[in-house]
C-alpha cells in the first residue's frame, strides 16, 4: 500500500512540475545601460503560426489565441513555411533611469513584410510597418536593417507583437540596442562592407586587366563570377536595396536568385577553362555542360515562380562539381589546381556553416563570425583562386622561359657550327680561287666565242619557234586533225583563256558598264577589272563558252569541228571524239549550228580563222580578226 502511495505521489509531483514548467511566464528583457546590445533568444521570444494568414491584432491579443503562443525552443526563430504567417511576442521592461536612447532592430533584410504592434492603451496598439516590399525611403532610418525608436520615458513593462510574412525562409533576429552602440556597430559594419566589396572590385579589375592583356576567357569568366558573388552579397545584406534599386522593391524578390544563378554559371565556365577540362577530362567537361543546362532550366522556372529561388541548396551541386573537378585535375599533375581546390573547400565550408546556422545547431558559436561566415569564405576563396591563376601564369611563363632557353642554346650551337663551317669553306674557297684564277683568262676568251655563238643560236631558235607555231596553227586549221593534235595547241584551260583574251581585246579594253579603258587583273585568269567602277569581266563573258559545263579545250575543239564540217557532224560523232555524253554534245551542237546559220554570210571566205568568229555572241566581236 505504501508503495502505491509513493508511486501516486511521485506521479502527481511530476505532473505538477511539468505544468509549472509549461506555464512559466515569458522572460522579459530589461533595458540596462550595462547591456547596450541584446539579441532576443530562446524563452524571450514566443511565436504562433497562423496558417490562414487572416488574424488581426485584435484577435491575436484575445485569450483564445494568446494562449496558442509557444516559447521559442531554438536560439533564433526561423520561418520555413512560406504559405503561413508568423506572430511573435516579446516583452521589454523600460527603465527611465537609462541615459541612452534605445532602438529595436530587425536583422534579416530579406523579410517581405513586418508589422509591429505596440500597446498605447487598453486594447489599442500603434502599428509600424517594415519590410523589403516597401520603398526604401519610407524607412525612418536610412539603414539596411529595420529600426524602431523606443520610448523609455517612464517605467513600465510592455508587450510587442510582431507579424511576419515572407516569400523566402528567414531568420527572425530581433535586437535591443542603445543608439550609441548602434552607431558604433553600424559604422564598423559599413566599413566591413566597404572592404569586402572593395576587394571584389579590386580582384575583378585585376583579372579584367589580365583578360585584356592575355585574351584568355577564363579571366573574363572569373571577373563575372566575382561580380555575381558581390551582387548576391549586396542582396542578402540589404545594400543592393539601399543603393541599387531603393524605389523598386520588386527586385528584392529576384535579385539574389539572379545573382546566385550568374555565380553558378560563370563559376562553372571558369572551372571549364581554368582546368582545361575539355582536353584533360572530357567526361567532366560534358558533366559540367549538363549541369549548366539543368541550372539554366531551373532558373527559367524560378523566373515564373520566384518562390523557387528559396531553394538555395541547389547551388551546392555546381560547387561540388567544380571542387571534384579541381581535385581530379590536381591528382593528374596540374599544380595550379591545388589553390583552386583549397579555395573552393573554404567556400564549401561557408555553405556548411550557413546550413548549420539554418538548422540551429546548439553547439555552434552564434555571432558575427557565423553570420558573415560565407562572406569570409568568399574572400578567402577569391584570394586562393587568384593565387591559382597567378600560379598558372607563372607555370606558363616558366615553360616559355625554358623553351626560349633551349632555343638560345640551340642557336649558340648553330652559331659555333656556322663559324667552323665558314672557316673550312674559306680555306677551300681560297684554294679553289687560285685554281680558278689560273683558268680565268682561258675561260674569258672561250666565253666571248660562246657568247657570239649563243646570240646566233638564239636568233635561229626564235625563227624556228615562230615557224613551228605557224605550221602547227595551219595544221590545226586544216580539216583532218584529231583532238590529241588539237590539244597540243590548246592543251589546257589557261591556254584557251589566253587565246580568248588576245582575241577579245585585240583592239583594246573597254568597260561594258562605264566605257573606261583602264583595267587591273580580275579574279579569274586573264579577266579584267575596271579601275573606275570595279566591274570584273571574264574572258568567257559574252562568248559561246559562257556558263559552259565542259572543259574549255573540248569546247574549243567541238566548235572547230562544227565549223570545219559546216555543221554536218552529228552529236554521236562528237560524243565519240570528245568522250562526252551524247545529250550534252547534242545541246552544244545545236547551239553552234544555229550560230553557224545566223552568221553564214559573215563566214563566207573567212578561211581558217572563221571558226573563231563563232566564239563571240555579239556581232561586233565577230568582225574582229583572229590573233
Amino acid at each position: 500500500m505504501m508503495n502505491i502511495f509513493r508511486i501516486l505521489f511521485s506521479f502527481s509531483f511530476f505532473v505538477l512540475s511539468f505544468s509549472q514548467f509549461n506555464s512559466q511566464a515569458q522572460v522579459t528583457v530589461k533595458i540596462d545601460d550595462k547591456v547596450p546590445h541584446h539579441i532576443f533568444n530562446y524563452g524571450e521570444v514566443e511565436f504562433m503560426k497562423d496558417t490562414s494568414g487572416a488574424l488581426k491584432i485584435q484577435e491575436v491579443i484575445k485569450a483564445d489565441h494568446n494562449h496558442q503562443f509557444r516559447k521559442n525552443a531554438i536560439y533564433t526563430p526561423k520561418i520555413f513555411s512560406l504559405n503561413s504567417t508568423y506572430w511573435f511576442k516579446i516583452k521589454i521592461k523600460f527603465t527611465p533611469q537609462s541615459k541612452e536612447n534605445w532602438v529595436l532592430e530587425f536583422f534579416d533584410q530579406t523579410i517581405d513584410n513586418i508589422d509591429l504592434y505596440r500597446a498605447i492603451g487598453d486594447h489599442k496598439y500603434q502599428h509600424f510597418r517594415f519590410g523589403a516590399k516597401y520603398k526604401f525611403d519610407e524607412r525612418e532610418y536610412a539603414h539596411k536593417n529595420f529600426l524602431l525608436n523606443l520610448d523609455n520615458s517612464k517605467e513600465r513593462e510592455e508587450t510587442f507583437y510582431v507579424r511576419i510574412k515572407s516569400s523566402q525562409s528567414a531568420s527572425v533576429i530581433i535586437v535591443l540596442r542603445n543608439m550609441r552602440w548602434f552607431v558604433h556597430y553600424a559604422t564598423e559594419e559599413y566599413m566591413f562592407f566597404g572592404l569586402f566589396y572593395g576587394m571584389i572590385i579590386v580582384f575583378s579589375f585585376y583579372n579584367l586587366l589580365m583578360f585584356i592583356a592575355i585574351r584568355q576567357k577564363q579571366y573574363l569568366y572569373y571577373v563575372l563570377y566575382n561580380l555575381s558573388i558581390g551582387l548576391y552579397e549586396t542582396c542578402v545584406d540589404g545594400i543592393a536595396f539601399q543603393y541599387l534599386w531603393p524605389n523598386h522593391p520588386i527586385w528584392n524578390q529576384y535579385g539574389y536568385g539572379v545573382a546566385l544563378y550568374l555565380s553558378s554559371l560563370f563559376g562553372l565556365l571558369f572551372t571549364l577553362n581554368f582546368l582545361y577540362l575539355k582536353s584533360k577530362a572530357p567526361g567532366l567537361y560534358q558533366t559540367i555542360i549538363a549541369v549548366i543546362l539543368l541550372r539554366t532550366l531551373f532558373f527559367i522556372a524560378c523566373l515564373y515562380d520566384h518562390h523557387l529561388f528559396t531553394y538555395k541548396l541547389v547551388e551546392v551541386v555546381p560547387l561540388l562539381i567544380a571542387l571534384g573537378s579541381g581535385i581530379y585535375i590536381w591528382k593528374n599533375g596540374f599544380k595550379p589546381a591545388r589553390f583552386f581546390v583549397i579555395g573552393y573547400s573554404f567556400l564549401l565550408l561557408g555553405f556548411v556553416i550557413k546550413g548549420l546556422v539554418l538548422l540551429n545547431v546548439s553547439w555552434l558559436p552564434y555571432g558575427p563570425i557565423t553570420h558573415y561566415s560565407l562572406s569570409f569564405c568568399f574572400v578567402i576563396e577569391m584570394l586562393l583562386v587568384s593565387f591559382a591563376i597567378g600560379d598558372n601564369i607563372r607555370g606558363l611563363r616558366q615553360k616559355k622561359d625554358r623553351a626560349q632557353k633551349r632555343m638560345i642554346e640551340q642557336l649558340q650551337i648553330n652559331e659555333k657550327l656556322k663559324e667552323t663551317l665558314n672557316k673550312e669553306l674559306t680555306s677551300l674557297v681560297d684554294e679553289r680561287t687560285k685554281e680558278v684564277s689560273q683558268k680565268a683568262a682561258t675561260i674569258e676568251k672561250q666565253n666571248e666565242e660562246i657568247s657570239l655563238m649563243n646570240a646566233m643560236l638564239e636568233k635561229d631558235n626564235q625563227e624556228l619557234h615562230e615557224n613551228i607555231k605557224k605550221v602547227s596553227r595551219a595544221r590545226v586549221m586544216s580539216l583532218d586533225v584529231d583532238f590529241e593534235e588539237f590539244s597540243k595547241i590548246y592543251p589546257d584551260r589557261e591556254t584557251c583563256f589566253k587565246y580568248l583574251s588576245e582575241l577579245k581585246w585585240i583592239d583594246g579594253y573597254g568597260c561594258k558598264k562605264c566605257q573606261n579603258t583602264q583595267y587591273l587583273a580580275g579574279f579569274l585568269p586573264f579577266s579584267r577589272r575596271c579601275t573606275k567602277c570595279g566591274y570584273d569581266e571574264s574572258v568567257i563573258a559574252h562568248t559561246i563558252f559562257q556558263n559552259s559545263r565542259i572543259p574549255i579545250n573540248k569546247a574549243f575543239y567541238m566548235l572547230f569541228l562544227v565549223y570545219s564540217t559546216k555543221g554536218k557532224i552529228s552529236s554521236h560523232k562528237l560524243s565519240q571524239l570528245l568522250l562526252i555524253r551524247q545529250s550534252t554534245c547534242w545541246a552544244y551542237n545545236s547551239k553552234m549550228q544555229k550560230l553557224l546559220e545566223e552568221r553564214s554570210k559573215e563566214l563566207k571566205n573567212a578561211g581558217e580563222a572563221g571558226w573563231s568568229k563563232l566564239i563571240f555572241e555579239s556581232t561586233s566581236f565577230a568582225e574582229k580578226p583572229t590573233a
